[in-house]
């Protein structure tokens, strides 16, 4: 079965996976006493990878092995690299002294609503405490990384203005980084006011982004005023990289900078970062290649079954608008340690009011984003073939592709996952699939995007 046009976008690693080739082939036993000859591959957390001298890999529990080879197993060169965090922790991160640091923290709190700061800096604060705080909830965990994000209800407010989204990212268990998301033409339609400011799909779109920008305009005012009541003036200064950096108003309180920016006709949103980071312009130290590259190989899991999944690749809540591209960007992104947004990467892609992201915009935009951030990217338009993709997904390399589907498509292809949930024998799934797909004809319908 073929289908005319697939979209594929790949995001790769730098370096050839020949350089990870560096553990020796040795004799692994288990706690049975069975041995086998292979390669360590990687350790993350407790599972460990090996590679079979015809190349084919396992992950496995710690515990399976025996305890010499246990032994082995941590102190190895491959184990050690894959066992670092992603991300730096802020646990240790020593704040320089500021002229507003005489301010109690329920003052910073009369500005901020929520009753979010504390004597001790949210750094070195555990997420799900600063995460309770907020009311967020768990969007995602792996790891070595975690996030929550919630969509409040409309009565909501932030630094004196209602946020449409609010995430906080952590690494570790400890805080690194929050994000709020104010008035912005993905969730324009949230936005309803009254007579001509109610805004609805038949809404024209001249005046959709007039009602757009007197509420950008309307939330930077509010924004601005209530953060520089308590902590005085702004400094304005760039943070960012590449597309995604711009002028931003500065605000800090004992090792937190406060960072109000505006994205013409694109959104309001305010960064809660560390004042280093903010120091740094928004520049943070990349994870080495190995250790990526070595991460990834180790969350590839081959099931019993035949089944071939990556772990760990996070997950992004895109809430009620039509971000679906550039909310999975940042999960492929993420995924590889490469600091993503999906309000940002939806200005990459020239989003429409209320969702709806062009593919090949959204992907320029993260091509040159990856390359800057010293990854390495690739796209392209193809017949579907699952061997292609299969050597990517070996790896551990993350691969999201586009298509045009139609109704019946969706309901085999719905059936065919719920028929490959029972079985367990590959053998047996590829001699139905055969079968199957003689009888499959999905070309009379009209295609949907």
């Amino acid at each position: 079965m073929k289908f005319a046009s697939y979209v594929f976008l790949l995001f790769a690693l730098t370096l050839a996976t020949a350089g990870a080739q560096s553990a020796e082939v040795r004799t692994f036993t288990n706690a049975q006493g069975k041995a086998i000859q292979a390669r360590l591959v990687g350790l993350a957390g407790d599972q460990v990878t090996i590679e079979m001298a015809g190349g084919k890999r396992f992950t496995l529990g710690l515990n399976t092995f025996s305890a010499a080879d246990q032994a082995y197993i941590k102190q190895a060169p491959a184990a050690t690299s894959t066992m670092q965090p992603a991300t730096p922790t802020t646990g240790g991160f020593k704040p320089k002294p500021g002229p507003n640091d005489k301010l109690d923290p329920a003052v910073v709190n009369e500005v901020v609503g929520p009753a979010l700061f504390a004597d001790v800096m949210l750094w070195q604060t555990k997420a799900d405490d600063v995460a309770g705080r907020l009311e967020l909830k768990k969007e995602s965990e792996t790891k070595t990384s975690s996030s929550f994000r919630s969509y409040p209800k409309d009565t909501f407010r932030m630094f004196g203005a209602r946020p449409f989204s609010v995430a906080l990212y952590a690494a570790d268990g400890l805080t690194t980084n929050l994000s709020m998301v104010f008035a912005n033409k993905g969730d324009l339609f949230g936005m309803n006011g009254e007579n001509n400011n109610r805004v609805d799909r038949n809404t024209p779109k001249p005046q959709a982004l007039a009602i757009l920008e007197k509420a950008m305009k309307a939330d930077v005012a509010a924004i601005t005023a209530k953060l520089s009541e308590k902590l005085g003036e702004p400094v304005k200064q760039m943070f960012g990289d590449g597309e995604s950096r711009q002028k931003m108003l500065r605000w800090d309180w004992r090792g937190h900078s406060i960072l109000l920016r505006e994205q013409e006709s694109e959104y309001v949103g305010v960064e809660l970062v560390t004042t280093e980071v903010a120091d740094a312009g928004g520049k943070v130290k990349m994870t080495g290649d190995k250790i990526i590259r070595d991460r990834a190989l180790a969350n590839v899991e081959k099931r019993p079954n035949g089944d071939v999944v990556i772990n760990e690749i996070p997950m992004v809540d895109q809430g009620p608008k039509g971000y679906c591209v550039p909310a999975t960007a940042e999960r492929a992104m993420r995924y590889l340690s490469v600091p993503a947004d999906m309000y940002v990467l939806a200005m990459a892609g020239e989003t429409n009011i209320g969702g709806g992201t062009s593919v090949q915009m959204l992907l320029e935009g993260v091509r040159m984003d990856i390359r800057r951030k010293g990854r390495s990217f690739d796209s392209w338009q193809s017949e579907f073939k699952l061997k292609e993709l299969q050597k990517y997904i070996d790896k551990g390399v993350p691969v999201i592709w586009g298509l045009y589907s139609t109704d019946a498509f969706n309901d085999l292809a719905n059936k065919r996952t719920k028929d490959r949930q029972g079985m367990t024998d590959v053998t047996v799934w590829k001699t139905k699939l055969v079968e199957t797909n003689g009888a499959a004809n999905l070309r009379k319908t009209r295609a949907q995007k």
